[in-house]
């Protein structure tokens, strides 16, 4: 198959060097020069939990090059998903899929608003722990789970013919019929290790051993956990805390997403995530004092790094 990597960061990155040893033909599309460059000349090398690989794949800063796709992957962070879904018209056809995966919430919704709802579906990934080590190096720190879903109703052909592309490089892949819980079941992992690693510096790991700092990180969990059973999201989860526990300890060593961009010296995806709790757990008559607290500290870091307005 032919498929579109838009945004071809440390996840896009694994998501193109696993398809393209599978055999399809990947086309990477990134903003970072350098990244392309490497890739272009040297290959991308992908190293960690599913082996260590070097491909060769199409690499490219213009979607107009790689042309009409029969699979876009939208892979960006949730506040570059406008840019990215309109920068992907000329990937898409009137038999495109397109798959939208992001962390937090809205993502999806940006894709569909801009390349039209009947041709997305959602993606939901966890348990990678995906770092850049450098142009054309991605590093990954677990192999768990691609979660699938449509918009709206159940399990159609299409999806399944997606999730076969997955499968096929190796992912493995659940689809559901309720999109809201596999969104909402991320959710609750990402803001409790998200916000509080970013504050910290800690890895996953370092912050489930620290009583203090768990105690916030999980109870930026349980604060999300409330709001979904609030709002009667079917989430699979009896006991929130044991479960982003277990989620944990598959990449212990980790560091978010979050956290790496602060590193790098960049702005993150905090109002997707941690952000998006305060406000959706007011409009159901619940608090959220845990994520409003590390949402308001993330959010004074990037202002201090000169990241934020």
């Amino acid at each position: 198959m032919k498929i579109a990597i838009v945004g071809c960061g440390a996840m896009g990155s694994v998501y193109a060097a696993l398809l393209a040893d599978a055999g399809h033909e990947i086309w990477a599309i990134d903003s970072w020069k350098g990244h392309v460059e490497a890739m272009r000349t040297k290959g991308l090398h992908l190293e960690g939990a599913s082996g260590e690989r070097t491909v060769r794949l199409h690499a490219t800063t213009d979607p107009a090059e790689a042309g009409p796709c029969e699979l876009v992957i939208i892979a960006t962070k949730a506040m570059h998903v406008e840019q990215a879904a309109i920068a992907s018209k000329p990937l898409v056809s009137n038999d495109t899929l397109v798959l939208s995966i992001q962390n937090g919430l809205g993502g999806p919704d940006t894709t569909a608003r801009v390349l039209g709802r009947d041709k997305v579906m959602v993606g939901v990934v966890g348990g990678f722990g995906a770092s850049m080590r450098g142009p054309g190096h991605a590093h990954h720190n677990g192999w768990e789970l691609v979660r699938l879903g449509e918009f709206s109703g159940p399990v159609t052909p299409r999806l399944e013919t997606v999730a076969e592309v997955w499968r096929s490089g190796g992912f493995r892949v659940k689809c559901f019929d309720d999109i809201d819980q596999l969104v909402w079941e991320k959710l609750i992992c990402n803001v409790c290790f998200s916000g509080t690693c970013t504050v910290t510096g800690l890895t996953i790991e370092e912050v489930m051993n620290d009583a203090d700092t768990w105690q916030v990180a999980s109870g930026c969990a349980v604060e999300a956990y409330n709001v979904a059973k609030a709002r009667k999201i079917n989430v699979d989860i009896d006991d929130p805390v044991e479960y982003v526990r277990n989620f944990g300890s598959k990449i212990p060593k980790a560091r978010p997403s979050m956290l790496l961009d602060h590193l790098a010296g960049r702005m993150s995806e905090i109002e997707a995530i941690n952000g998006a709790i305060p406000p959706a757990a007011a409009a159901v008559g619940t608090a959220a004092p845990f994520n409003t607290v590390i949402s308001a500290l993330v959010r004074n870091k990037e202002r201090q790094m000169g990241v934020r307005d």
